[in-house]
């Protein structure tokens, strides 16, 4: 079993090559998903969501509020650490018990899907090659103002979160381009794919 990164910038379309490659027979562990299952309504997460950043970041269904909670801590570095200490350990956790999951099954190829792979760094180790999906600066802006409807503000806080996708575009063992077509970014994922199964 190979076990490899995929991560990219907002707006690069990396979600999307994600499902090509799970389409292709990969087995995807989404970061975003399970970041979401560890502060479900009656998780130890959740609850310690509440105690650091207060009740106003629940809904009042009870459960949490993103949005807010995304205002908050995009704007105040401090508050964004306080959050990754609390959700981090429990998503590695997480990821660990899908990998062995993904091992069981007797999948050849695994990726995990990690938005922010190289800025928390925790799981770069559990990878053996680094794919990124690129897209230059402007056309992520304006993918997001297409998709999210943000103000340019706002999605330039978001953007600033990040590792500069340039600096990522270095870094990464496979890219892939997306600043065409999807026909064009499909052809782009086959070609990864015969790499991935060729190194398997």
């Amino acid at each position: 079993m190979h076990v490899y990164g995929l991560t990219g910038g907002i707006g690069t379309g990396k979600s999307t090559v994600a499902r090509m490659l799970a389409e292709k027979g990969a087995a995807v562990i989404d970061a975003d998903r399970i970041a979401r299952e560890v502060v479900e309504p009656g998780t130890p997460g959740l609850a310690a969501i509440r105690e650091a950043f207060g009740p106003g970041v629940l809904t009042p269904e009870g459960t949490l509020d993103r949005t807010r909670l995304g205002e908050i801590v995009f704007a105040d570095p401090q508050r964004r650490r306080t959050l990754e200490q609390i959700t981090h350990p429990r998503i590695m956790q997480r990821f660990g018990e899908r990998i062995g999951e993904a091992a069981a099954s007797g999948a050849a190829v695994v990726v995990l899907d990690v938005p922010l792979l190289y800025e928390t760094g925790n799981l770069v180790g559990a990878v053996e090659k680094i794919i990124v999906v690129y897209a230059p600066a402007e056309c992520q802006l304006e993918r997001v103002r297409e998709r999210d409807g943000l103000a340019d503000e706002q999605i330039r806080g978001r953007m600033a979160a990040q590792l500069d996708i340039e600096e990522k575009r270095r870094r990464a063992d496979f890219l892939i381009e997306n600043t065409g077509t999807l026909e064009d970014l499909r052809a782009r994922v086959d070609a990864l794919w015969a790499q991935l199964v060729r190194n398997g």
